[in-house]
């Protein structure tokens, strides 16, 4: 028994001891490679390719976007469809591009950067995504679960990969019914309340699926997403909108490898990390530089629900995200300091005007708060998206 627990010594003091510091080599390479993400979508709806390029890690820039390329998806029977840089953020759209490409044919993605390097994908057959069941949701553990629900009739899917983008409507701690300017507080007009917003998002984790085990190609109830009931996004309305697409198996590989390097790890039971994903894009200027990115092409299937807050249990107790006060400034105090002018008009503290003080009739002094507490619009837009309802 002595023996045995100074093996287990040795093996814990060995785990513990034995840690060297991780450096990954390119930190130290000064290449920046092409990065590509996308899907050529061949639904009523936008094609949209995102191409960047890596940064180090100890650089201080994140977004390293591609800008000035030429971007086409061409056919092996010369049709070719052109994408555009949007706003020059080196996403690359073109609308309805499945009008003008026969479903027939292979196409593969070139990209050409505005320094002459040119990338060419794999040619890409069709895989047809199935329709989208059903998107729910559970209130279990203290949080909003939500899931997806899909099946291929035809038992011909097996692969999927789903993202989703959401949209909420909040509101600001107190309402403010004042704004201060250069002459005065002044009552807001209708059209310049920020009391209420609305914000958005994008999904950031890799949600996939495989039916290829099952007897039939179902998915059931596949998680999305968790929101604490805590969340402002859930606070009055709650919207989102479920990307579902099918992948072949080489597709899914890539994902489900990018999910393992990105998202499980941490501990010594996890994956370890790999430098680079093989990928369908290449370079044809180098052929041995690596290149990060998969393209897949197929008919984007969609579904948007909405959800509201009195839908939901009498549980959800959504907290603000900032610590929030009010205090009273008065024209003239009991010294004969003018406090609004002082703290409500004159910078460098600004505060914005909630509600006016008059016990008599008379505005004598206003409350107020700081702007992250009575402004929605530092975190959200006060016009709600098209879809909204």
């Amino acid at each position: 028994m002595k023996r045995l627990r100074n093996v287990c010594f040795v093996l814990i003091f060995a785990l513990l001891g034995c840690k060297k510091p991780y450096e990954p080599k390119l930190i130290s390479t000064p290449n920046h490679y092409l990065v590509v993400d996308g899907v050529i979508n061949l639904s009523v709806d936008s094609t949209v390719i995102k191409i960047s390029r890596t940064v180090k890690l100890n650089d201080k820039t994140t977004l390293n976007p591609e800008l000035g390329a030429t971007v086409t998806v061409e056919g092996d029977h010369d049709n070719i469809a052109y994408l555009s840089d949007w706003n020059n953020s080196g996403h690359y759209i073109t609308y309805n591009i499945g009008v003008n490409l026969p479903l027939s044919q292979r196409y593969r993605l070139r990209i050409k950067t505005n320094t002459g390097e040119e990338y060419l994908s794999d040619y890409l057959v069709v895989k047809p995504t199935p329709p989208i069941d059903s998107v729910g949701y559970t209130v279990q553990n203290g949080a909003l679960n939500l899931y997806v629900n899909a099946h291929d009739p035809t038992n011909g899917t097996h692969y999927y990969r789903w993202d989703f983008e959401e949209a909420w409507k909040f509101h600001s701690k107190y309402q403010s019914s004042y704004v201060a300017t250069p002459s005065g507080i002044v009552a807001r007009d209708v059209d310049k309340q920020v009391y209420y917003c609305f914000a958005y998002a994008a999904s950031s984790n890799i949600l996939l699926n495989s039916t290829l085990k099952l007897s039939k190609d179902v998915v059931y109830q596949s998680p999305l997403s968790h929101i604490p009931l805590t969340s402002e996004k859930i606070e009055s309305k709650y919207s989102v909108a479920v990307h579902q697409y099918a992948l072949t198996q080489p597709a899914f590989d890539f994902y489900q490898n990018l999910q393992k390097n990105t998202e499980q790890l941490g501990s010594i039971f996890d994956v370890q990390p790999s430098q680079f994903l093989d990928g369908n894009i290449h370079s044809v200027t180098n052929p041995k530089e690596p290149v990060v990115g998969y393209i897949t092409m197929t008919n984007v299937q969609t579904k948007r629900i909405f959800i509201s807050n009195s839908d939901l249990p009498g549980n959800v107790q959504p907290i603000y995200p900032y610590d929030c006060q009010q205090d009273s400034a008065f024209y003239l105090d009991k010294q004969g300091t003018d406090q609004v002018q002082a703290f409500l008009i004159n910078p460098p503290i600004v505060y914005t005007p909630t509600s006016a003080i008059s016990p008599q009739g008379s505005i004598i002094g206003f409350l107020y708060s700081s702007p992250e507490c009575s402004d929605c619009t530092l975190r959200g837009a006060t016009q709600p998206p098209w879809y909204w309802q």
